[in-house]
């Protein structure tokens, strides 16, 4: 006698893991918000990077883990994040232009493959779940802070590159917690104008993450109702 299947009695396929553990794209998150909560604080203090420092040192090992789940991956974020870390470290301690033009492209480097696996992670998901959610949210922030990596590269390759208001003129340069401004009020296409971009390079990278913030929000948007749509079908 044949025997009748409920649909709730099938199996649902789990998402592909992207994390060196089921949970690590969460903590990802939490190490991230963390950072960026606590960066406008850190600036009262008479050395803002014995608090940026940790913090970032744990974002940037944080991030290693939310894609290691595969070991090329692991030791290619490895590669990426350890040297990154110590060429902060180093910086901090011994200020030297080539350790901290090494530590910002390690950085961006680690932040692009971050975007690209945790994307990978999202589009191959089958269903919507904590850690699919922690990925979307998380590749966003993750762009804000790769982009501000660029801002301060390129800002340390050419001091003039951005006009900055006159109370924070004094180095006449981007520093971390301006750049980190400015790249999250340029992807959410908010605009103040009180930092601005005035080198052609700055000029397109602002162009670029202000597309970029847009297109990912519709696009991620647009596929978590696709997941949750085929979920309820």
């Amino acid at each position: 006698m044949a025997h009748s299947h409920s649909p709730n009695t099938i199996p649902r396929r789990r998402s592909p893991e992207v994390g060196l553990t089921r949970r690590s794209v969460t903590i990802f998150l939490c190490a991230l918000v963390l950072f960026i909560v606590v960066m406008p604080f850190a600036q009262y203090l008479a050395d803002p990077g014995l608090v940026e420092g940790p913090l970032l040192a744990i974002t940037l090992i944080c991030g290693m883990l939310a894609v290691g789940g595969r070991r090329k991956s692991l030791l290619l974020a490895a590669c990426l994040a350890l040297p990154a870390v110590a060429a902060r470290w180093l910086w901090h301690y011994w200020p030297d232009s080539f350790l901290h033009g090494l530590f910002l492209t390690l950085g961006v480097l680690l932040f692009l493959q971050v975007t690209v696996q945790l994307l990978w992670f999202i589009v191959n998901a089958r269903d919507v779940d904590s850690e699919v959610l922690a990925a979307g949210v998380a590749t966003y922030l993750v762009l804000g802070l790769m982009w501000a990596m660029l801002y301060l590269l390129v800002g340390y390759l050419e001091p003039n590159a951005f006009t900055l208001p006159s109370s924070a003129a004094a180095g006449k340069q981007l520093d971390s917690f301006n750049a980190l401004y400015f790249s999250f009020v340029t992807l959410t296409t908010m605009g103040y104008g009180d930092i601005s971009p005035a080198a052609p390079v700055t000029r397109m990278l602002a162009v670029l993450e202000a597309v970029t913030g847009v297109l990912y929000l519709s696009v991620l948007i647009a596929r978590l109702v696709t997941l949750y749509t085929g979920r309820q079908a």
